[in-house]
């Protein structure tokens, strides 16, 4: 029986104590800026028919919806954006002044103004690097700014809910 040059190579190698392989993050883009998604936006109820649903997605572009009342699709669901329109998006609510809004629009606190009951809420957030923001807004609130509206309706449209929403 004749033994090949590299097969005490071999079985060296089979007796080398082994290293554990730690498989990367779910999230590798996530890792440097903290767990969870990069923003979220929950619609809350009403005094009437206002859709009620959670809507996140991840850096990398997974959409997780969950439809909870007066939506079209009740319960979860998910899709995926390029990770270049989630952080457009970012960027967007960036320049439009969201990391500058109060932390929240909802009474008794100084920034609501007036206030009118039976209104829905919104509720979102934004983790993106070092910057982490949240922001509840009861839209009975007569003070809050109206480009918080328009971002909030915007992070709608890129995160696509009207699709199980209907609205």
């Amino acid at each position: 029986m004749r033994l090949t040059p590299g097969l005490p190579l071999l079985l060296l190698m089979a007796c080398a104590p082994r290293k554990e392989v730690v498989p990367p993050p779910e999230n590798a883009a996530q890792a440097s800026g903290g767990e969870g998604p990069a923003v979220t936006l929950e619609r809350t109820a009403c005094f009437g028919g206002c859709p009620v649903f959670k809507i996140s997605v991840s850096p990398e572009g997974l959409v997780s919806y969950e439809g909870k009342g007066h939506v079209r699709h009740l319960g979860s669901a998910t899709r995926r954006i390029p990770a270049e329109r989630v952080s457009a998006l970012v960027s967007e609510l960036d320049q439009g002044g969201y990391f500058s809004f109060a932390s929240r629009y909802v009474p008794p606190d100084p920034p609501c103004g007036r206030y009118v009951t039976d209104s829905p809420a919104v509720i979102t957030s934004v983790r993106w690097g070092s910057q982490a923001k949240r922001i509840e807004h009861d839209y009975g609130c007569g003070s809050a700014p109206g480009a918080l509206v328009v971002l909030e309706r915007r992070i709608d449209e890129v995160l696509g809910s009207s699709q199980w929403t209907g609205r």
